[in-house]
């Protein structure tokens, strides 16, 4: 992960903005918010990109921090949100080892940043260091692309996308319980096109290993969500959504 996002940071909001409603996305967390009476103080975003989500949501907290483990990200992040009202910090950190010494009311982790912990014991760490930072009775919500996603429908697979400023070729591999994503960038420069490589890699999760992970550190699922949405999963949704509550 520490590979990806790097030129891409450049074109990462004309990209997903196509394919994420951000402001709906930010009304179901704000409404499971208060469905939960979570004191509008103190709100994380970890993995927070561009900081689209944290525009949306952070607008109704006192103060806002902002994690990713992208400089480029955080500085496109730290260019949208400074001119804002808002207090945001912005810290440069691996969400696998957060260590921000204070906890906050709500936190969330949005398009399947979780996925992109693929070894063996990342998950523990980050849901551990995760229970360490929410307040009893905080509420921690997050995504994961399902193990229906990457399987059907990324994995083994082939994507292209083509404008007159962006082309790219997307190509997957599935191997065993990860899809490796080699993308080959070509943005427009005046009249030149500039190149570049991206991979990605994501590991695949089953609910079971979600929720006993969660439990084991003090963690309780409340619903999980067809994208973010207010339907139920089922066999065939993309993205889950997990509404997790920290106990006391």
């Amino acid at each position: 992960m520490l590979e990806a996002y790097k030129k891409f940071a450049s074109i990462y909001d004309g990209l997903i903005r196509e394919d994420v409603d951000y402001e709906k996305w930010a009304k179901v967390i704000l409404d499971h918010c208060k469905k939960n009476n979570v004191h509008e103080l103190d709100y994380l975003d970890v993995g927070c990109g561009t900081g689209n989500m944290a525009l949306e949501v952070g607008k109704f907290f006192r103060e806002c921090w902002c994690v990713d483990n992208s400089e480029e990200m955080l500085i496109k992040a730290s260019d949208k949100l400074t001119n804002t009202r808002k207090k945001f910090k912005f810290i440069c950190q691996d969400m696998e080892y957060l260590n921000l010494n204070r906890k906050f009311d709500l936190i969330t982790c949005v398009l399947d940043c979780t996925n992109y912990l693929t070894e063996d014991g990342m998950l523990q760490n980050f849901i551990q260091a995760i229970s360490k930072h929410i307040k009893d009775e905080g509420l921690f919500i997050f995504d994961i692309n399902s193990a229906y996603k990457l399987e059907k429908i990324l994995g083994n697979n082939v994507f292209t996308y083509n404008t007159e400023d962006v082309v790219y070729l997307w190509e997957n591999t599935l191997d065993n319980n990860k899809v490796t994503m080699d993308i080959t960038f070509f943005v427009k420069h005046d009249n030149l096109y500039e190149r570049f490589e991206e991979f990605h890699e994501e590991r695949i999760y089953t609910i079971s290993e979600i929720e006993e992970t969660l439990k084991k550190n003090n963690l309780n699922v409340i619903c999980k969500l067809d994208n973010y949405s207010e339907k139920s999963i089922s066999k065939d949704t993309e993205r889950i959504t997990f509404i997790v509550k920290k106990g006391i």
